[in-house]
């Protein structure tokens, strides 16, 4: 996983979703390659188009998820202590029209 992001980025992503516990590890562990998998636990190493295609599955899922409008919208609202100071002082109006500006910037598709 991309550690500034948290974008799955690596096969070993994928990996720990297939089984629980530490069922695998690595013949090198300066090279995580699928090559250098092994498994600890007798069962059945995956295949290496289902590590690639479950890694891809999981970025494309991130993906979606960090660039919706939802994800989007939430960096941007303010926090809701501000929110609800904006309605103690404002009123509800105003507050509506600060929400407002940010769903008009990422409107549901």
């Amino acid at each position: 996983m991309d550690y500034n992001t948290g974008r799955p980025n690596h096969i070993e992503d994928y990996l720990i979703t297939v089984r629980t516990g530490q069922w695998f590890g690595w013949s090198d562990s300066k090279n995580k390659v699928y090559a250098n998998l092994v498994v600890y636990d007798g069962g059945a190493k995956p295949s290496e188009s289902d590590c690639t295609n479950g890694l891809k599955a999981l970025q494309d899922s991130w993906d979606l998820e960090n660039n919706s409008y939802k994800s989007k919208r939430s960096a941007e609202y303010p926090s809701v202590v501000d929110q609800l100071d904006d309605i103690y002082h404002n009123g509800i109006d105003a507050w509506k029209a600060t929400i407002k500006t940010t769903k008009d910037k990422y409107p549901k598709p």
